[in-house]
């Protein structure tokens, strides 16, 4: 398995090591550690140089934009030049929590895009309440990577596959009420489907209100096979090819 999103930063864990051997243990192949901040990111960097099955991602939230130091975009260049760097994110639109200043949101997240672009990495799309200005812009942006945390339609799912786009499943597919979700890993294809924790929040079923930890991306596989009536190994098997295609590890 590959956990292909979670956070792994020293003011949440403080036992990373043990993290990182109960993964191995239970199967996990490779997980993404992502960046959402220049600080995130650097950490993240250093995650990757002293544990082989860690990956990066790096890149810039909304929030960073409340924080000049925090936001400067040839600093993150300058990380980008590594093997174990895999891709650009999480970046986004964020207007749940961040509602005025959207323009300035737009602004960041097509900066980011042409980082991906120049350097030939996909991207890891946050988007909460901005589902069509997000879709527009990476439409535009003519890119590909993974909708991080998907919560849209199927619909839209479908659309996003179109322009290059996977559809990252966490957690919340755990969640008694979570119909839409479950809809969606029902009505599309295997095959343009990746795992993910987003560690250390969003756990899953039967650990919800927990915190969240890499090695429970397997009850994230096994509802995607229950909800889809195939065999759990379907789904890691196809997932981690789906992973390392588009990460090209």
């Amino acid at each position: 398995m590959i956990d292909t999103h979670c956070h792994l930063e020293k003011e949440d864990y403080d036992n990373i090591d043990e993290i990182i051997d109960t993964c191995k243990k239970d199967g996990i192949e490779k997980l993404i550690v992502s960046g959402h901040d220049l600080k995130s990111s650097v950490e993240a960097i250093e995650l990757t140089k002293k544990y082989d099955i860690v990956y990066a991602s790096i890149g810039f939230l909304p929030d960073v934009l409340d924080n000049i130091e925090n936001n400067n975009i040839l600093e993150l260049e300058k990380l980008i030049d590594n093997d174990k760097v895999v891709a650009i994110g999480e970046i986004g639109l964020d207007y749940h929590w961040y509602k005025d200043n959207k323009e300035e949101q737009k602004e960041l997240l097509i900066k980011q895009l042409y980082l991906a672009k120049k350097y030939n990495k996909p991207v890891v799309i946050h988007s909460r309440d901005s589902i069509s200005d997000c879709y527009n812009i990476l439409k535009e942006a003519n890119t590909k990577g993974a909708m991080h945390c998907y919560s849209g339609s199927v619909e839209m799912a479908k659309e996003f596959i179109k322009i290059g786009f996977n559809i990252s499943i966490g957690g919340v597919s755990t969640f008694k009420n979570s119909n839409t979700i479950k809809n969606v890993i029902k009505e599309i294809p295997l095959e343009y489907i990746l795992l993910e924790t987003d560690s250390p929040y969003l756990t899953p079923e039967p650990f919800r209100g927990k915190k969240n930890y890499p090695y429970y991306v397997k009850y994230v596989a096994m509802k995607i096979a229950e909800i889809k009536g195939i065999d759990v190994d379907m789904v890691v098997n196809t997932t981690t090819m789906n992973a390392t295609k588009l990460f090209d590890f």
